[in-house]
């Protein structure tokens, strides 16, 4: 019985150690699957009292605690498995019964010190323990401004454009504020800052996955949204002035639509890659969705090369791309609702009140 405690102690105690390392030492995206699965379960206690709402806004207050929350009991676990296995393995090695033995690996772990032994042979592993404890709170607290400071340059951009999208943002509406302002001649270099946005959120939000799921401080706004609406803004500029379009264009689409994937593929969410020029049904956008986003360029006198009937197969060909994967993101996330961004989880039926302002506005 003893020597099967020690065995489960010190497979708890490698899972435990494997688990910190993956998530907080290792610079890249090989997690273990506790993680993920503490913020499965965080999420929906969240999720379900968010889909109960009235208001956008207040669904928006109440799943902005959901990541913060799964990180602390992320840190909680990692403790208690280390109690768990530290004690399985005192257990082993003395005579002590299993809830004394446990006792004194909490005490150790946490630095308490109350439950101290004098048994020689469980010296090493009381001091061992007693090292785990802040090793890893420590990890977790350096980890932290790391993380932060990662949000803090995703949310800089998104504020950023707030003024160039309206909220909640919408590819159209970029477009035709810069031709009122006489300013499309600056869109390379606003695209090229999102070129590099979508490679550091790439690398961050895959290296740390809660950030996928932390929402910007103002709740009409959101990162996921953000990226969309440049998306939507380049393959229109695209599809409709193929000779005027610069190559900056091209090479942030193609940088979008790579984050996106990423993303999508560390939420473990099924996406279409992007089939190219095809039917009307590789995209679920639709033509007339389309062409309301195409009156509101010509209103603003977006130059256009193209009739809507000509660019919508070159637009279509574009968001093939990055839709599928946007819109999943999207739904899991639940992005504040906006145009061109897919479904949503509804507020409870036939609740009323502030929904949001529209970026048709």
């Amino acid at each position: 019985m003893r020597l099967l405690s020690g065995v489960v102690g010190i497979l708890v105690l490698v899972f435990a150690f494997t688990s910190v390392t993956r998530d907080l030492i290792t610079p890249r995206a090989t997690r273990s699957a506790l993680p993920r699965a503490v913020r499965t379960v965080v999420r929906c206690g969240y999720q379900f009292i968010a889909d109960r709402t009235s208001t956008e806004q207040f669904k928006d207050r109440v799943l902005a605690p959901a990541s913060p929350v799964a990180m602390l009991v992320l840190l909680l676990i990692w403790l208690t498995l280390f109690v768990f296995g530290y004690g399985l393995l005192e257990f082993a090695l003395s005579r002590m019964p299993l809830d004394i033995a446990l006792r004194e690996a909490g005490s150790s772990v946490l630095t308490l010190g109350f439950a101290s032994d004098a048994r020689s042979q469980l010296t090493f592993v009381d001091f061992l323990a007693a090292a785990t404890g802040p090793i890893v709170i420590g990890l977790q607290i350096g980890y932290l401004p790391t993380f932060y400071a990662a949000y803090a340059r995703r949310e800089s951009d998104v504020s950023m454009l707030r003024s160039r999208t309206g909220v909640p943002a919408w590819g159209p509406q970029l477009l035709a504020r810069h031709a009122q302002l006489h300013a499309l001649d600056t869109l390379p270099d606003l695209f090229r800052d999102w070129e590099r946005w979508s490679a550091e959120v790439a690398e961050s939000h895959a290296n740390h996955p809660a950030l996928i799921h932390f929402r910007s401080p103002s709740w009409e706004r959101n990162w996921l949204l953000s990226l969309l609406a440049v998306l939507d803004a380049g393959a229109l500029y695209l599809a409709f002035n193929p000779s005027a379009s610069p190559h900056q264009l091209r090479v942030t689409l193609r940088a979008g639509a790579t984050c996106l994937q990423e993303l999508a593929d560390e939420e473990h969410i099924p996406y279409n890659s992007g089939p190219g020029p095809g039917a009307d049904d590789t995209i679920r956008l639709t033509y007339g969705e389309f062409l309301q986003g195409a009156a509101r360029l010509r209103e603003h006198g977006v130059p256009m090369e193209r009739t809507p009937e000509q660019a919508w197969t070159h637009f279509r060909s574009w968001r093939a791309h990055y839709e599928s994967a946007a819109y999943a993101l999207a739904l899991r996330i639940d992005a504040v609702p906006a145009p061109w961004s897919g479904p949503r989880r509804r507020v409870r039926a036939g609740a009323r009140g502030r929904q949001g302002r529209s970026a048709l506005v």
